[in-house]
């Protein structure tokens, strides 16, 4: 088994997916045709997995008197048609008794179709935090990328993936209310800090019932700030590791601080160092 250095796939590789995702997208429409809904499946990995039934309805209703004017985006998938974008669309075309929708069908892997997938929804903001934070998770784990190559694919600050990711280390209680959007992103950011889980939903539930806002969460207080903090750091240490593949240690005192990178020999420390000095160019 080949070891796994933990510098992603190379950052030619990198650019050249994000070129083909542009590709993708801009395919001019000329190149349209008409598909059966019959022949159509949905994305088994699909990140948004819950579609508002009203808001279902009324882009139905809109279906049934204008037809669907942007097309789906497929790939061919055996005998039949996957979705790549537009599986909300798909769903109000049945619903509206059509029985076929205009698409444009691609040629495209399995790791350009996901990253499509996710932007797409992330720019319609059809995302909750649960399902963006699991669509970033997945891309992290299936195509060895890196926090920081992520957020420069989609347009986010490596910041806001890690802080995103780590909502997923909520109770699932608590993961279940911010999926249905009951308590908000920051709220959920700040209940990281307790560390019981039975503590961390009631809690959730004190925030529910008062309708507290994020500053009088009660979780918030400066210890537990401070506990957020270190969970970052924690965070970001191990993504630091997992991208030089070696271990990092960070020590903060204050405003200030120190990163420790361990090298295994006058090889390893080449590797190292030519990996952030190219990054540094």
């Amino acid at each position: 088994m080949a070891k796994k250095t933990g510098l992603g796939r190379g950052i030619g590789n990198f650019l050249s997916s994000s070129e083909k995702i542009r590709e993708v997208i801009e395919e001019e429409t000329s190149k349209l045709m008409e598909v059966d809904l019959a022949d159509i499946v949905p994305n088994e990995d699909q990140p948004r997995k819950n579609f508002d039934k009203d808001e279902l309805n009324d882009l139905s209703k809109s279906i049934e008197k204008y037809g669907v004017i942007q097309p789906l985006l497929l790939k061919k998938k055996d005998e039949k048609y996957e979705i790549i974008a537009g599986e909300r669309r798909y769903r109000a075309a049945i619903e509206a008794g059509l029985t076929s929708v205009p698409a444009i069908v691609k040629d495209v892997s399995d790791e350009i179709s996901s990253r499509i997938a996710i932007i797409e929804n992330i720019q319609r903001k059809d995302l909750n935090p649960v399902e963006e934070a699991m669509s970033y998770k997945h891309l992290l784990d299936s195509q060895d990328l890196t926090q920081k190559e992520l957020a420069d694919e989609i347009g986010k600050s490596r910041q806001y993936i890690g802080n995103t990711i780590r909502l997923l280390k909520l109770d699932p209680r608590v993961l279940k209310l911010l999926e249905e959007e009951k308590i908000s992103t920051s709220h959920g950011k700040n209940l990281l800090s307790i560390k019981d889980g039975d503590k961390q939903y009631k809690e959730a539930m004190k925030i529910i019932k008062h309708s507290l806002p994020v500053n009088d969460n009660s979780a918030n207080t400066r210890a537990d700030k401070r506990e957020v903090a270190d969970i970052f750091m924690e965070d970001l240490r191990n993504e630091i590791e997992r991208t030089l593949g070696t271990k990092v240690s960070i020590k903060k005192r204050g405003k200030i601080g120190k990163i420790e990178i361990e090298y295994y020999g006058d090889e390893d420390l080449s590797r190292i160092a030519d990996y952030i000095l190219q990054r540094a160019l």
